[in-house]
């Protein structure tokens, strides 16, 4: 429960699920049944001291294996007491076998936290799916509605298709400049929630326009990350009824201080419909990014501004391999605190799962060592240890295992296999023994039978054989 639960109007808001690594490992993850498509995700992350230790904790998050949003201490006030919402689009993956993790990854000994998941599905085509959906998330670094209050699903009853909620633009103008809002009254909206973006009218329905002198301009200031591309997308109606014609409202778009495109909202669909404009900005080299309207005739008008990072999905581990190692981690009895979850080699920017070094394949990433030695594991070897066709070297020495040992153990890649001081039993798999092989050690087992004359070629030929 967090500290002050009657400061959160929504039930969910109130409690927190926190995750100590030194029982829970470095990763924790929600694995979502998702079918293959594209989805919006909502997270909502409070502190609000529920650990009395006045500390908000540093951490990761991950959607599809791919870095996406951080956490670092100490949170700005507002959100470490009455806590954030962050939300991204993101792809679901096509293989049957590959599920979809939420994961969170703890910075030093803090335990990351949150509040509650919201899952929606969004239409394929949507925010230009066509040339960017299965290849990127969508990170919102600003999704605003210029002429209301914030609205949308968990705030207002508003509607919105994705789940999509708008914010108030207030905090992000330009405050040095004066601002009118304009309104359409009771005039019908064409063009809204239609396929395949689903804007909500709602948002159509009111602007933000520039107060006092005509020559003014508009302005919001937009924070941004300098890594990153952002996909930004402009809304607009013509709401005034006293604008009848192309020509009597113009007005240039001007983003991160360059003059992109040039703006008359009747000639492209008259009055009183809805009207986006999306560009790519790269190359950014300051932490805001400045989105200005320049008057050219009469004053500009905004109704809704979005802008999402567009973050490259990372590559993922082979699927059959991610789901070989899922099942030796059941077979091992991988302990909670190693953090086997998520997918064993990504996101890159932390450490593959503990024990375990991956390397880029020809579809992905592939597991090429297992070193598990003295962690009390308990279990057995799975089969499926067979589909990992890049394993170099294989260490389980010194745990309490037991069984048989399986055929799949006679990869062609292996060179170190060392199975060693546990309690396997039975005979020597007649696979074993590549032309790779350097070492093997197997004592301190209760093997029986002949050892393969394939195994004993690797003492010939300088390896090392126990």
């Amino acid at each position: 429960m967090v500290a002050e639960p009657h400061r959160f109007p929504q039930p969910q808001e109130r409690t927190l699920r926190f995750f100590p690594p030194a029982s829970a490992g470095k990763s924790s993850c929600y694995s979502l049944p998702l079918a293959p498509g594209r989805y919006y995700l909502r997270v909502f992350s409070v502190y609000d001291n529920y650990d009395s230790k006045l500390r908000s904790p540093s951490f990761d998050v991950s959607a599809a294996a791919t870095l996406v949003l951080s956490f670092r201490s100490p949170w700005p006030e507002t959100a470490a007491r009455y806590g954030a919402y962050s939300d991204l689009i993101f792809p679901a993956s096509s293989d049957a076998e590959a599920a979809t993790d939420v994961c969170f990854y703890s910075l030093s000994t803090d335990a990351p936290v949150v509040a509650s998941i919201e899952v929606a599905p969004v239409h394929p085509l949507a925010y230009d799916g066509a040339t960017t959906g299965a290849d990127v998330v969508l990170v919102n670094y600003g999704r605003l509605t210029c002429g209301n209050g914030l609205f949308g699903p968990g705030f207002t009853n508003d509607s919105d298709a994705f789940s999509r909620v708008w914010q108030a633009g207030t905090d992000f103008r330009n405050n040095d400049l004066t601002y009118d809002a304009i309104t359409a009254g009771g005039r019908k909206i064409f063009g809204s929630n239609q396929p395949p973006n689903y804007f909500p009218t709602k948002m159509y329905r009111s602007a933000v326009t520039t107060g006092g002198d005509a020559s003014k301009e508009i302005e919001y200031l937009m924070p941004v990350d300098t890594r990153m591309s952002y996909m930004v997308w402009l809304h607009f109606a013509e709401i005034d009824a006293g604008v009848r014609a192309p020509g009597q409202r113009v007005f240039d778009v001007m983003l991160a201080g360059r003059n992109v495109t040039r703006i008359d909202i009747f000639k492209q669909v008259g009055g009183f419909t809805a009207f986006k404009w999306t560009y790519i900005v790269e190359n950014l080299t300051s932490s805001t990014m400045s989105v200005r309207l320049v008057p050219v005739v009469g004053r500009p008008i905004l109704c809704g501004l979005e802008n999402y990072a567009m973050v490259p999905l990372e590559t993922r581990t082979v699927p059959h391999q991610a789901a070989a190692m899922k099942a030796l981690k059941d077979s091992l009895k991988i302990p909670a605190r190693m953090g086997w979850n998520g997918d064993p080699c990504a996101p890159r920017t932390w450490d593959a799962w503990e024990g375990v070094t991956c390397h880029p394949g020809n579809k992905g990433l592939v597991i090429t060592q297992l070193d598990l030695a003295s962690q009390g594991l308990k279990g057995f070897i799975a089969d499926e240890i067979s589909y990992l066709t890049d394993l170099v070297s294989l260490n389980l020495s010194s745990n309490s295992l037991t069984g048989s040992l399986p055929p799949g153990l006679g990869q062609p890649s292996l060179a170190t296999l060392d199975l060693s001081s546990n309690q396997f039993t039975g005979s020597i798999p007649g696979t074993i023994g590549s032309s790779k092989l350097q070492t093997v050690l197997l004592n301190g087992n209760q093997l029986d039978g002949q050892v393969p004359e394939r195994l004993y070629s690797v003492g010939v030929h300088g390896g090392v054989i126990e």
